[in-house]
């Protein structure tokens, strides 16, 4: 099972080859050797379909792990340090996350030529949403109630937990063009540190395209940041980055997944986040028809009822939405452009992602679920 062809998910809803060749029984096999409370004989049941690294759940004598390899220009040893010390506080401070192995040296990640690889413990519970593709809704209300309340929990866990920001730009979801009253001259300041953007970003006239999608959102999300304080956050709150002790509507969570975009933002990023990938059907915005006020809704209703916020929260909330995604948005153009050399997603990235979805708020449907935020009771 191990060396078969596998897909990956593809940025419309599709299916497609891997950017990354998938782990193998023989690389796995060395690398778990090297790990003193493992022991073989190894064998990989299930090829994860994400797309920006190779991952797989890979079973061994003393149970069942999950392996995830990235390529060394996208993620080292102290970028995913990062991450395992923010997970590591959180998962001593309740929040169910799988514990992170260690090798022989100690060491939570380990380098081997162009790669670098972790070892988690497997998830507890049902991956019901292993197979959903990105930015779809969650599978109903209740469901987008319990993520809600799980990730009030993750933040109240996460107050107090002090480290800096994320030493990377790519593929992590960081706020500081959010953040910025004029995002342009934040973006074209970034520039000599980013190469691969700046390169892309060279062809197209885009102080005009950022500035006139963004201008209408920029000074409101600004301000409300302003009076946020920073906090480390998940940056990714999908349902499928959830495990579930059933899929039904009683279903609980069982464990939180994925701290790979984590970065040190502020709480209601995390909630803004969570409502954009999981209550909105972007792979279906052009038949119309996609927002979903009821998970919205539910997302709202189960954080409030673990971690309450007043009213001015609600209309910080709103304001941030509409450009929530857009400093993780840019990564992903910088990744493709740089890194994968995929210029076709580097402009499904800009064109689709950056650009249409801060877009789609100026609409109807946009308007109606901001303004069911702004008035949420």
């Amino acid at each position: 099972m191990s060396d078969e062809v596998h897909l990956s998910h593809g940025l419309a809803g599709d299916q497609q080859a891997p950017d990354w060749p998938p782990l193998t029984e023989d690389e796995v096999a060395s690398l778990l050797d090297g790990y003193p409370s493992l022991k073989g004989p190894y064998a990989i049941v299930w090829h994860s379909p994400r797309p920006l690294s190779a991952a797989a759940r890979v079973s061994t004598s003393a149970g069942e792990v999950f392996v995830k390899r990235h390529h060394m220009s996208l993620r080292d040893e102290r970028t995913l340090a990062e991450e395992h010390r923010f997970a590591t506080h959180l998962r001593a401070g309740g929040i169910p996350v799988p514990h992170i192995f260690a090798d022989a040296a100690g060491r939570s990640s380990v380098s081997r030529g162009d790669w670098v690889y972790e070892v988690h413990r497997s998830a507890t519970g049902n991956d019901i949403y292993r197979d959903a593709f990105s930015w779809s809704p969650a599978g109903g209300a209740a469901h987008a109630h319990a993520a809600g309340a799980m990730l009030a929990r993750l933040h109240l866990a996460a107050e107090g937990y002090d480290a800096p920001q994320r030493g990377t730009h790519l593929l992590v979801a960081r706020a500081e063009m959010l953040s910025a009253a004029d995002p342009v001259a934040v973006l074209a300041g970034q520039m000599p540190g980013r190469p691969a953007l700046a390169a892309y970003l060279s062809e197209r006239d885009w102080r005009d395209e950022v500035g006139t999608v963004l201008g209408p959102w920029t000074q409101a999300a600004a301000l409300a940041v302003a009076r946020q304080t920073p906090l480390w956050t998940h940056g990714d709150w999908h349902v499928s980055n959830l495990c579930w002790s059933d899929a039904s509507d009683a279903g609980r969570i069982t464990d939180v997944l994925d701290f790979g975009l984590s970065a040190r933002t502020f709480a209601l990023f995390d909630l803004a986040t969570a409502i954009e990938r999981n209550a909105i059907a972007w792979l279906d915005i052009e038949r119309g028809g996609i927002a979903r006020i009821d998970l919205a809704l539910g997302l709202l209703d189960g954080y409030r009822s673990v971690r309450p916020f007043d009213p001015a929260d609600l209309a910080a909330l709103a304001d941030v939405l509409p450009v929530v995604h857009v400093d993780f948005a840019l990564s992903e153009v910088e990744y493709f452009e740089g890194i994968t050399r995929r210029r076709d997603h580097a402009d499904v990235a800009y064109r689709t992602f950056l650009l249409g979805h801060a877009c789609w708020f100026a609409g109807t449907e946009g308007q109606g679920l901001l303004d069911a935020l702004r008035h949420a009771r």
